[in-house]
């Protein structure tokens, strides 16, 4: 992993580096239980994480109005915020991945539509914020993805090309930002994904079953030529 076309890895965060999901669904229960309704089992609410909280929100309150549901957000990011990474953790083998990224001497960072201080919570709760070169969240723009500016303010912070970065990402709008950001899209199949969706149509470079899977059949490990 000596090649350095790859200059940068970028990485989504819920569902691609921390299942966040037992966490997320926490926050939710409480919300349920405030309004006196029965708490959701992680199977139903596991496939939307990675929409964001309102689409959190609308599975557990499938009958409420959506200007309805807007109002809860606040709550359940408070209640999310007061126990991020409780339960949570990262994914299996990504300590490895990100392990041998830094011994090729490359460098990785975050680029996710949760909230920028959230993000940087869980970044810190796993040990991560003196090795994350660059992390940009949600909020940090007005724009978010699927739109292209989060990633391209990312390579601007990094000092480097995006054609020169991989990004990393389990939902649809990630290869989207990708594309459109001129980077390389690989999508991460162990992440968040309803029954309907079909990663094989979303038009990424790669499609990977398991973290140090990126590092297989790439020249010197992050060889660009073979995206």
């Amino acid at each position: 992993m000596s090649d350095h076309s790859i200059d940068c890895v970028l990485f989504d965060l819920d569902g691609t580096l921390v299942d966040s999901a037992p966490d997320l669904l926490a926050a939710t229960n409480r919300v349920l239980a405030d309004a006196n309704r029965a708490p959701l089992a992680l199977e139903v609410f596991r496939p939307v994480v990675s929409k964001g909280g309102r689409a959190m929100l609308k599975v557990a309150f499938p009958d409420m109005e959506p200007d309805a549901r807007e109002q809860l957000l606040p709550t359940f990011l408070g209640y999310y915020d007061q126990a991020i990474a409780e339960h949570g953790k990262a994914f299996d083998d990504i300590e490895g991945l990100l392990a041998r990224i830094e011994r090729a001497k490359l460098r990785w960072g975050v680029v996710t539509n949760k909230p920028e201080a959230l993000a940087r919570k869980v970044i810190a709760a796993m040990g991560w914020q003196d090795r994350c070169a660059v992390l940009v969240g949600g909020d940090t723009l007005p724009q978010k993805k699927p739109d292209p500016a989060t990633l391209l303010l990312a390579c601007a912070q990094l000092g480097i090309a995006p054609s020169h970065c991989v990004y990393i990402g389990d939902d649809e709008r990630d290869v989207q930002a990708a594309r459109a950001a001129g980077m390389h899209s690989v999508v991460a199949l162990w992440g968040y994904r309803e029954v309907h969706e079909d990663p094989t149509t979303w038009g990424a470079d790669r499609r990977i079953g398991f973290p140090l899977e990126l590092c297989f059949g790439l020249v010197d490990g992050f060889g660009r030529e073979k995206y």
